[in-house]
């Protein structure tokens, strides 16, 4: 990850630290999906560059599905909260882990090893 990506994410991880309100912890919580967001949307466009244009095309469907997946699953996640003030905070943290553990999976792609038959479509 980007230096420069990791320090937002640290002054965002601070700043909903020192959050008192729940209008202030959401929108701290917003803020951490959001940069989530911008990571995994780096990582993935530099592996569809990366990719062969088969794999350009699996890479594109996975990442379709498993953005209704990461969607569904949140929503089934977090509804024990839904209609509280809470709820977009909890569903906000449930979207950015899982943005994260995306992000990791598609740059352990991008950074594959030469003779890895882990890594597809490159």
């Amino acid at each position: 990850m980007k230096t420069s990506l990791m320090v937002a994410l640290l002054v965002l991880s601070a700043t909903a630290a020192r959050a008192q309100t729940q209008t202030e912890m959401n929108v701290g919580a917003d803020r951490g999906l959001r940069a989530a967001d911008a990571g995994l949307n780096l990582v993935y466009r530099a592996l569809v560059a990366k990719a062969r244009p088969a794999g350009k095309a699996k890479l594109r469907a996975a990442q379709r599905s498993w953005l209704a997946y990461r969607d569904a699953q949140c929503a089934f996640e977090t509804i024990g909260t839904a209609g509280g003030s809470i709820h977009p905070m909890v569903l906000s943290g449930c979207l950015e882990k899982l943005t994260r553990d995306q992000t990791a999976r598609l740059n352990a792609q991008l950074h594959c090893q030469e003779g890895d038959l882990s890594c597809g479509g490159q």
